[in-house]
């Protein structure tokens, strides 16, 4: 990642320095494709390619408390548009507003200004991996009092706010959007924005080893890895590296686990929680402690995962997995969150008892 970036070979209807409206213009009136309402998907790029290129100002925001895919995502298209002479902010709904120390290699974080500083009636918004309103956070009114709100998202989950809705349940990542848009704006690959969109793509897919992988990921893995990023520092960055107070947090959270083997028809649950005081104890942030329900979803016994983590204020934060039976996505949304069928969360002002059967009752294997 260090060095001058090498760049990759341009794409077809791609375009080398653009920075301007006819550019982009320029872009979207070569696409391919059909132009009716027989594909309405297709009309939707369109149409928000065309917004891009008319907007001098544009605000991009993620879900509260980014993950890679969430901030990669962002932060790439930040780049792009700010090559495209753009004015860009990014942004995300959390006060303080903290980038995971996990993501602190991430290029492009001077793009990020607080909440607090995103207008309150933005000329328009791009919304990266957000699956949920509720997961806009304090950027909530601002992105809905935006003329064009477009969301850019994979969870099935999403209900599809926004005035457009570019959303793909079949993409592993929203980082595999943010590569579609970068390609019909005309903006060729470079090692910055690569490395954002490896570090979406390699979140979301869990080291492309979940299930949503496919050969068409592997292929754009390849096409990013061609521009000569490091995607093994970036691996150890994001896996590999943690505080001594991380294993400390960990033993805890281990020493707590509870294996339910009749919950979900009989298929096993494993849970555990990890109160705040562990982490200010040990200096330990939540973000620092996202990857434990990686460790606990482990156990052959249980089909089903989930880690609550503890804020301040006594709200919880619910990570769930699921190995691929039951509909994890529908049990977190009957707690007010969302996600993946194997993969989702919540946040919740409960006590953990009452948390965790209300997840229990909700478990259902896909039928």
């Amino acid at each position: 990642m260090a060095g001058e970036p090498a760049r990759a070979a341009p794409r077809a209807g791609s375009t080398t320095g653009a920075s301007s409206t006819s550019t982009v213009e320029g872009a979207l009136a070569a696409l391919p494709g059909p132009r009716t309402e027989e594909s309405g998907f297709e009309l939707l790029w369109q149409q928000v390619v065309a917004e891009i290129g008319r907007a001098r100002s544009i605000d991009l925001i993620c879900h509260i408390c980014p993950d890679g895919d969430a901030l990669g995502s962002s932060l790439a298209a930040g780049l792009a548009l700010r090559a495209l002479g753009k004015q860009v902010r990014v942004s995300f709904g959390d006060d303080p507003q903290i980038v995971p120390e996990s993501l602190a290699f991430l290029p492009g974080q001077e793009l990020i200004v607080p909440a607090a500083e995103v207008p309150d009636v933005p000329e328009l918004v791009l919304c990266f991996d957000v699956a949920a309103e509720s997961r806009l956070g304090l950027l909530h009114d601002k992105a809905f009092a935006a003329p064009v709100l477009a969301v850019f998202d994979h969870h099935a989950s999403n209900p599809g706010f926004g005035t457009h809705q570019l959303i793909d349940p079949t993409a592993p990542a929203t980082a595999v959007l943010v590569d579609e848009l970068l390609r019909r704006l005309g903006v060729e690959l470079d090692q910055e924005l690569a490395t954002c969109l490896y570090t979406g793509v390699a979140t979301d897919t869990g080291s492309f080893k979940y299930r949503a992988t496919t050969p068409a990921t592997h292929e754009l893995a390849a096409r990013l890895l061609a521009t000569g990023i490091r995607h093994d520092l970036i691996s150890r960055q994001l896996w590999d590296t943690s505080s001594f107070g991380y294993l400390k947090v960990l033993a805890g959270a281990l020493d707590r686990a509870v294996y339910e083997p009749e919950a979900a028809d009989g298929l096993g649950l494993v849970w555990t929680w990890v109160p705040y005081q562990d982490l200010a104890l040990f200096s330990v942030t939540v973000e620092e402690i996202e990857g434990l329900i990686d460790i606990l979803r482990r156990p052959a016994e249980a089909e089903v995962a989930l880690v609550l983590k503890q804020d301040p204020d006594g709200t919880l934060r619910g990570s769930s997995r699921s190995k691929g039976v039951v509909d994890v996505a529908a049990a977190c949304a009957e707690l007010g969150g969302g996600g993946h069928v194997y993969a989702a969360g919540f946040s919740v002002r409960e006590d953990v008892a009452a948390v965790v059967e209300r997840f229990r009752s909700a478990l259902r294997p896909v039928r």
